[in-house]
């Protein structure tokens, strides 16, 4: 059985701070989010988000915070274009109050892969010009 591997991914970290200075996430604090390329795992998804429970930043005396998780094995191979879509998703996971929770996939008139889209297109727009 192969070990989970967990590596910082500055390069991630990198291109979140890019999607973050050309797309409208003001309420995204950039030195809270933390990002690791992982590898070993048995999980198929291109990426995940951690969220940082209430209960463990107030028993840690801790700010709230978030992990962004690439899976090495399938997000590496993605094209430039489609890992940031991935991040550009994980990134709507957060909450506007930056509270440590996560929101869902779904919710009442919100449609996370729609809202992907939208903002891809717009970074792409505003990247070229």
């Amino acid at each position: 059985m192969k070990n989970l591997e967990w590596n910082e991914a500055k390069d991630i970290k990198k291109d979140i701070s890019k999607i973050l200075r050309v797309l409208e996430f003001p309420h995204i604090k950039k030195a809270r989010i933390f990002c690791f390329r992982t590898y070993g795992s048995k999980s198929r998804s291109y990426a995940r988000i951690w969220s940082f429970p209430k209960i463990f930043q107030l028993a840690l005396r801790v700010a709230p915070a978030y992990v962004i998780e690439v899976l090495g094995k399938y997000y590496d191979k993605l094209s430039a274009d489609e890992k940031k879509k991935v991040l550009i998703h994980e990134l709507l996971h957060i909450p506007k109050n930056f509270s440590g929770a996560l929101l869902p996939h779904r919710s009442r008139g919100r449609h996370l892969g729609r809202e992907v889209n939208g903002l891809f297109e717009q970074y792409k727009r505003a990247s070229s010009s």
